[in-house]
């Protein structure tokens, strides 16, 4: 399959590139906003008693906030709705996002916050993106074809190729929220990829415990779990030739599914055809199961953990982490004292009947 792409420029300056199946679609129209040219303030602040950095951008305290269907910005242009997409249908689009936490155009800041140097900080340097999966406002990933969501990692793929790229980028993260109830903001279908100017702190964890894995035992750490939960069996929630779905011996959540590919790769851009083939079919059962637990729409999280651009690449492994804070019908996980002031997560589902339970779903 070849992703056919068109490049084109909002009227405030912002990229924008359609991903299509079908090669030769009209792709001149323009934005009729007249925008004016973005202004993104960003910085980060380095956490002295953590070591970790954090994104300060003020300029997102105004983005937009569940508008009503006929006022949707992924929505294809019509007369009277001007939206982000100029083209009146799409397939798949990628654009920059116009209140993006990170950015290539960024002022310079300070080095110390005050002066002092207990206090270190740096611009916001970096990209986030938006992927729209689809031109219909009501459909979710799940409602979508096996060839739609083949196009949508092809252009994972080509993102994390070209951030992977960018000045002062050292790690891309494709995701998708989806619900609400975790927070999301538009209800449209839509994930996004950001290129953070570090790599992440979940990042830095894995890999640690993956090479000190590596260096006591000589094997891939994540190359023995999926060896392991194959072995088992009890956690695995589906399987094809290329990808296997399991959840994790330890989960933090009350509903979480992480994806393999079967054959080790580093990131998006290292998968075959096969691969991306496979997993576009694995990826819909794992959803609709996740839907059909309790009846109702799963809100959930979809997570690419992949190496970062510059460092790991001894020990990472390319997964999906995918998980939900629902833990019944009409229960949500709200993050308590443990797990928000500790970081010590506690699960009120035991991971191999969340299994069963998942394999025995049927949407």
């Amino acid at each position: 399959m070849i992703a056919h792409q068109t490049p084109i420029r909002l009227s405030d300056g912002r990229e924008l590139i359609y991903f299509d199946a079908t090669e030769g679609l009209d792709r001149t129209a323009v934005d009729r906003r007249g925008l004016e040219p973005t202004s993104v303030f960003s910085e980060m602040r380095l956490d002295p008693v953590t070591d970790e950095w954090v994104v300060i951008a003020s300029h997102r305290q105004g983005r937009t906030h569940l508008p009503t269907t006929a006022d949707c910005p992924l929505c294809p242009t019509t007369d009277g709705n001007l939206t982000e997409i100029p083209a009146a249908e799409y397939d798949v689009v990628v654009f920059e996002n116009r209140f993006s936490s990170l950015s290539q155009q960024v002022p310079d800041v300070e080095p110390f916050v005050g002066g002092d140097a207990l206090y270190r900080r740096r611009p916001g340097v970096g990209r986030c993106e938006v992927v729209c999966f689809s031109d219909d406002h009501d459909a979710s990933f799940v409602d979508l074809k096996p060839d739609r969501v083949r196009l949508i990692v092809d252009a994972w793929a080509d993102r994390t190729d070209a951030l992977s790229a960018l000045s002062g980028v050292e790690q891309v993260f494709p995701f998708e929220n989806r619900g609400e109830e975790i927070g999301v903001t538009l209800r449209h279908p839509h994930g996004q990829i950001y290129g953070y100017p570090f790599v992440t702190p979940r990042t830095e964890r894995m890999l640690a415990s993956a090479r000190r894995h590596r260096e006591r035992t000589g094997g891939n750490l994540f190359v023995d779990i999926l060896r392991a939960e194959q072995a088992a069996g009890e956690r695995i929630v589906a399987r094809n030739e290329h990808w296997t779905a399991f959840v994790p011996a330890a989960p933090r959540w009350p509903v979480e599914i992480h994806l393999y590919p079967n054959r080790r790769v580093l990131d998006l851009r290292e998968l075959d055809e096969a691969q991306r083939d496979d997993f576009a079919t694995l990826y819909l059962d794992v959803l609709a199961r996740m839907d059909a637990l309790y009846g109702v729409p799963m809100p959930y999280i979809s997570a690419w953990h992949q190496a970062p651009v510059l460092t790991g690449h001894d020990d990472a492994y390319l997964h999906l982490q995918l998980f939900s804070v629902r833990r019944a019908v009409d229960k949500l996980k709200y993050l308590a004292g443990s797990e928000s002031g500790m970081g010590v997560f506690v699960n009120d589902i035991i991971p191999e009947r969340m299994a069963a339970r998942l394999r025995e779903s049927r949407r």
